[in-house]
């Protein structure tokens, strides 16, 4: 009998940070740089049941569509949405990317750019970081004419860095014009740096950038898996006939158009970040544990300097319930990233790191 044929794939899956451990409850999860405050008490106070779930959800999500619009001062017909921003990741891949072509991405970057892009056969290169932030210099010292795609987190996910203003504008200058820039702003709520710009408000009207955005981090709304992407018309059009034609679910849709109208709890969620994020800074700094300047809802830890090694410490913190993303999964050895959470988390960490270190 003969066996199927299909192609094997040399990519390594994606693995989240720890949601459990063992059989401890009331768990502390700083893994997922999730939101800090939970969402939106217009989300909470608004009940759903009422909608039909029997009934497919409006494929185009039209009504969320016009809410970003209006929320964000930008063109209702340049929007898509998806079941995350991942999603919108795998389609740019799909679209753009054929065999060999060449997609760029930074040393330490978000696992998905490089999982979709081998996914579709191109060749994933890594431009090397300095002192963990992305180099402009690196990133087109690889650039060849094979490439199509080049993706970068600003602020990065893992280590916290930003490249400025003057900076991003020079790579969208020098870079080939038929090569796409992604920018990925998922943190960008959060930063308050004079020097830092979100790409949306740097690119609208650019013709080779596409901005991702998502509602998983500030607003909260991690499970719903609901964002949103932001480019040129004609690749948005191209989108829409490759996207799944029901990607993202009612209930995703009526909580993320709520969540946009909750102006203060967005306002309250970047104050709680902006005081425990120099208050953590500082505790790290008296146990000699280096770390990303504050700016998003994490840190990179580096234990390099510290009496402790990363592992001992990540072990210590399972122990008593207290979670953190291992860095080894994006090879950085003797690395934690630990997400700002509630200022009862926040404390109970200082708290148990404390006794620790």
């Amino acid at each position: 009998m003969k066996q199927l044929k299909f192609r094997k794939i040399d990519i390594e899956t994606y693995k989240p940070g720890k949601s459990r451990i063992g059989n401890i409850k009331n768990l502390i999860k700083l893994s997922a740089n999730e939101s800090a405050l939970g969402f939106s008490s217009k989300i909470k106070k608004n009940s759903f049941n009422n909608k039909k779930i029997d009934k497919y959800p409006d494929g185009k999500c039209k009504i969320l569509r016009k809410q970003i619009s209006k929320t964000y001062n930008c063109d209702f017909n340049k929007i898509i949405c998806g079941s995350g921003s991942d999603e919108i990741i795998q389609m740019l891949c799909q679209l753009f990317l054929n065999k060999n072509d060449e997609v760029i991405v930074p040393e330490f970057s978000f696992l998905m750019y490089r999982i979709y892009s081998k996914i579709v056969g191109a060749k994933v290169v890594f431009a090397k970081e300095e002192n963990f932030k992305v180099s402009v210099k690196n990133i087109l010292s690889k650039t060849t004419n094979k490439t199509k795609m080049v993706f970068i987190a600003n602020p990065n996910n893992p280590t916290g860095t930003y490249i400025t203003i003057k900076e991003i504008k020079y790579l969208r200058k020098k870079l080939n014009n038929k090569i796409l820039l992604v920018i990925d702003d998922a943190y960008f709520e959060y930063m308050k740096n004079k020097d830092y710009q979100d790409g949306l408000n740097l690119f609208k009207n650019s013709k080779n950038v596409f901005i991702l955005r998502t509602f998983s981090k500030i607003y909260g709304l991690a499970s719903m898996r609901v964002g949103w992407g932001y480019g040129p018309k004609d690749i948005i059009n191209e989108l829409f006939k490759i996207k799944p034609p029901f990607n993202v679910n009612k209930l995703a849709q009526l909580y993320a158009t709520e969540a946009l109208k909750d102006k203060k709890f967005i306002i309250k969620s970047i104050k709680h970040n902006l005081y425990w994020s120099k208050k953590l800074k500082k505790f790290f700094e008296s146990k000699k544990i280096i770390s990303n300047s504050p700016g998003p809802n994490f840190f990179l830890l580096n234990f390099d300097f510290c009496k402790l090694s990363a592992n001992y410490v990540l072990k210590k913190l399972e122990k008593k319930g207290i979670i953190l993303r291992d860095m080894k999964i994006y090879n950085m050895k003797n690395k934690l990233r630990v997400s700002i959470g509630s200022s009862r988390e926040n404390a109970l960490f200082i708290k148990t790191l404390n006794k620790i270190i």
